[in-house]
């Protein structure tokens, strides 16, 4: 029996923290940090949520399910939840990258053939969409990692100075 030295007693308490770091879905992360503007951030830079335990979710959360039921549900259905006309975009977002969904989102994505005919129009130039693209992509990734029900939130943090200058600024006013 090998003897085990403080070494490799470090070293595979290290791994098996590794190993349970790595179930931890990413939006959990403590490495997952709150920028100056009030958005969340994963470590690769990706855009992410937060629901508190009592179910608060943070500002973009907020306004992602307000921005998505102004402009994308008439498509995609309530919560995200598809229908006869697009897909399911909680389904698709556990499959997909924060820079996949931007890029469909803002140029559009078209596949036709003899067994589909699927068209998202591009969403780059409509600024109800484009200012608020971080937003929408947070509430669904919620709904996504099933981290927010369906429904309007309950609670939400309130909107920061900075979101308020952002918002200004990206609408033109």
């Amino acid at each position: 029996m090998p003897v085990l030295t403080s070494r490799r007693i470090s070293l595979s308490l290290s791994l098996s923290f590794a190993a349970m770091i790595a179930l931890i879905p990413a939006a959990l992360r403590a490495e997952d940090k709150k920028g100056d503007d009030g958005k969340y951030m994963t470590s690769d830079g990706s855009p992410t949520y937060k629901v508190g335990p009592d179910g608060t979710v943070d500002w973009f959360t907020f306004s992602g399910f307000r921005r998505y039921h102004s402009s994308c549900h008439v498509c995609h259905g309530p919560d995200g939840l598809g229908g006869s006309y697009a897909p399911n975009l909680i389904e698709s977002l556990k499959h997909m990258t924060y820079d996949q969904y931007a890029q469909i989102v803002i140029n559009g994505k078209k596949e036709v053939n003899s067994s589909q005919n699927l068209v998202m129009p591009q969403f780059g130039t409509d600024k109800n969409v484009v200012c608020y693209l971080d937003d929408i992509y947070v509430y669904l990734k919620a709904r996504s990692d099933d981290k927010a029900p369906r429904g309007r939130p309950e609670k939400h943090e309130p909107v920061t100075e900075a979101a308020k200058q952002n918002e200004n600024q990206c609408m033109g006013g």
